[in-house]
C-alpha cells in the first residue's frame, strides 16, 4: 500500500474523565484527572436536538465541534467520516426489547436515532454541511478503519476531512456481549500536506501488525472498556509530539502511523 501523508489541524476528545485533548495532555504529563464530566455539551446542536439526541450522538457532536474549532475550518465545508463499533447501544437495547414484546409501541424518535449514521445526520444538519459524509463500522478496529478511510479521502480528493469515532456504554444482553463500559469519543481534522499545521503523519498498512506499547492506566483500562478509545495511542503520540504507533484497521490489517519531522 502507498504511504498516506496527512496533516492534523484539529483534535477533539471527550469521555466522563477527559473533557478535551488538553485534559489528556495533563494526564500524560502529570497524571492528573479533572472533575468528572456528567454529559458532553454538544453545543453545536440546538436545545431541542440535544434533548432528542442519544448519548452516542452527543459525544460525537461534542468531539467533532472541538476538532473543527481547533482547526479553524468551516464546519459546513468539511467532508466527514463517522465511525463507531456499536452505534448507540442503549437505543439498540431499547429497540430489541420493544420489538420483541410490543412492536406497535416503538418510538419513532428512538427508531430514527437507531441507524448507524445518526450522528453524521445530526452533525451535517446542525452545521448546514452538504459535503460528503460516510459511516464506518469495523468492530474494535473501527477507529483504525475510519482513519484509513479519512486519510485516503484526504489524499485522493485533496481536501480536508473530519474524522469522528465514538461509542457508549452497553446495556442489557448487548452490553454483556460488547463489554463496553463507558462513553468515549475522539475526532481529528485531517488535511493534505502543505497547509499551516506542522503536525504531519505518515500512515502505512501492515499485515499482522504488532501491538503498540501499552499505555499507562487509566488509558489502558479505557481501551479495554470502549473500542473508540483505540485512538489513545495516536492521541498520546500527538500529545508528546513524537513517536509512532500501530492501530488495528481490521482483524489482520494494522496501520503504522508515524509523526513526520518537519523542517
Amino acid at each position: 500500500m502507498t504511504v498516506l501523508h496527512v496533516q492534523v489541524e484539529g483534535i477533539g476528545l471527550w469521555s466522563p474523565q477527559l473533557a478535551d485533548f488538553d485534559a489528556l495532555r495533563r494526564l500524560l504529563s502529570n497524571g492528573s484527572l479533572a472533575d468528572i464530566e456528567a454529559h458532553p455539551g454538544a453545543a453545536a446542536l440546538s436545545p431541542n436536538e440535544r434533548r432528542r439526541a442519544p448519548e452516542g450522538t452527543l459525544v460525537a457532536i461534542e468531539v467533532a465541534a472541538q476538532a473543527v474549532t481547533m482547526s479553524r475550518h468551516r464546519a459546513d465545508h468539511l467532508a466527514c467520516v463517522f465511525a463507531s463499533a456499536y452505534g448507540d447501544q442503549t437505543n439498540t437495547d431499547y429497540m430489541c426489547r420493544v420489538l420483541a414484546r410490543v412492536p406497535t409501541e416503538l418510538s419513532p424518535t428512538r427508531f430514527h436515532n437507531s441507524v448507524h449514521n445518526a450522528s453524521a445526520g445530526y452533525w451535517t444538519i446542525a452545521t448546514g454541511c452538504r459535503a460528503p459524509s460516510s459511516a464506518v463500522c469495523a468492530g474494535h478496529a473501527s477507529f483504525g478503519a475510519g482513519l484509513l478511510e479519512a486519510a485516503t479521502q484526504v489524499c485522493a480528493d485533496h481536501r480536508a476531512i473530519l474524522l469522528v469515532c465514538s461509542d457508549t456504554a452497553g446495556v442489557g444482553p448487548l452490553g454483556e456481549l460488547t463489554e463496553c463500559r463507558l462513553a468515549f469519543g475522539c475526532a481529528l481534522v485531517l488535511t493534505p500536506v502543505g497547509g499551516e499545521s506542522d503536525t504531519r503523519l505518515s500512515i502505512a498498512a501492515v499485515e499482522d501488525a504488532p501491538r503498540h506499547e501499552p499505555l499507562p492506566d487509566p488509558c489502558s483500562a479505557w481501551m479495554r472498556e470502549n473500542p473508540s478509545a483505540a485512538c489513545l495511542p495516536l492521541l498520546a503520540m500527538l500529545a508528546k509530539e513524537d513517536g509512532a504507533c500501530v492501530l488495528a484497521a481490521s482483524e489482520r490489517l494494522g496501520l503504522y502511523v508515524q509523526r513526520e519531522v518537519t523542517v
